[in-house]
């Protein structure tokens, strides 16, 4: 059993820790910006403790987790006044699952080295659903003997976790993530609005392409949703359009062209303006619906 400290209790971190938690036996200690979060964690999950900053929680821990907004969050919580890295012993882990930038990725890698920590990067895919049942997709960069100190405890809400490459590769991944969901569901809006145009039964449809080249997760989860309009569960547009601001940056800077991502970004500007900042993503079927003839 690890000491174990946890940053950030929302729809992700709060189920994540508590598989830790319940899976993996560990002694955990959480911390959310919101304390009642916190408390809430503790009262579901009775022999953790809640602490009221990042470094009281990571004091002693051997591993530190965090899942946050974004990097303005994760370097606040890390190196910040009151930041985990200030009260790490050296040699202890941290693990981010944020969705945040290379860059920030890699600065903390430096700032963890400098201080004898170390550092991974490890976004996760699989939304809420998977943080929940414990089937994340988590992709890693850093230091491959961090790595496999820390593989077995994520193993505890993950079907896959995986080494990519240094630091800032998970967070690189992710992005390839995000780029290859945002063509696929605008695709699938596309299919769904012509299939009932064309008045086919859906069901019958999805049932047949499901099972070819078409098949894929979105599509098998996310298509009876679509076609009853139906959008307020799951992964939030506002997450999106950050996770998708990410990417257009990162391939600026790399000189990557993303003609559809940026489409698509531009689509998801517009399900915000009609008031869907928080539907899931498969709401791009919306602005479908407005353009029908």
């Amino acid at each position: 059993m690890a000491k174990v400290a946890w940053i950030g209790l929302g729809v992700m971190g709060f189920p994540m820790a508590g598989h830790l938690k319940v899976r993996g036996g560990h002694d955990l200690t959480v911390y959310n910006r919101t304390a009642a979060k916190s408390a809430g964690w503790v009262a579901a999950y009775p022999g953790g403790a809640a602490a009221a900053t990042p470094a009281e929680a990571a004091r002693g821990a051997d591993f530190v987790f965090a899942c946050v907004g974004n990097d303005d969050d994760l370097r606040s919580v890390t190196t910040g006044p009151d930041g985990a890295f200030r009260t790490m012993p050296p040699g202890a882990v941290f693990v981010d699952h944020t969705t945040a930038s290379a860059e920030v990725a890699r600065d903390l890698d430096a700032a963890a080295r400098a201080r004898g920590l170390h550092f991974i990067d490890a976004p996760v895919s699989g939304g809420q659903a998977g943080a929940e049942s414990g089937q994340l997709a988590v992709m890693c960069g850093g230091e491959a003997e961090a790595f496999q100190r820390v593989q077995p405890m994520m193993d505890t809400y993950a079907k896959l976790s995986s080494l990519i490459g240094p630091a800032g590769s998970g967070q690189l991944t992710k992005m390839v993530n995000q780029i290859a969901i945002a063509g696929l569901l605008q695709g699938l809006s596309e299919a769904i609005a012509f299939g009932e145009r064309a008045g086919l039964d859906l069901e019958s449809v999805i049932g047949v392409i499901s099972k070819g080249a078409a098949q894929s997760w979105q599509m098998e989860n996310r298509w009876k949703t679509m076609h009853a309009r139906r959008f307020d569960f799951g992964f939030a547009v506002d997450w999106m359009r950050k996770d998708l601001s990410i990417c257009l940056s990162e391939a600026k800077r790399c000189g990557a062209a993303l003609p559809v991502t940026e489409l698509v970004d531009r689509y998801y500007g517009d399900i915000q303006s009609r008031g869907g900042a928080r539907y899931d993503t498969s709401s791009l079927i919306l602005r479908l619906d407005d353009q029908q003839t």
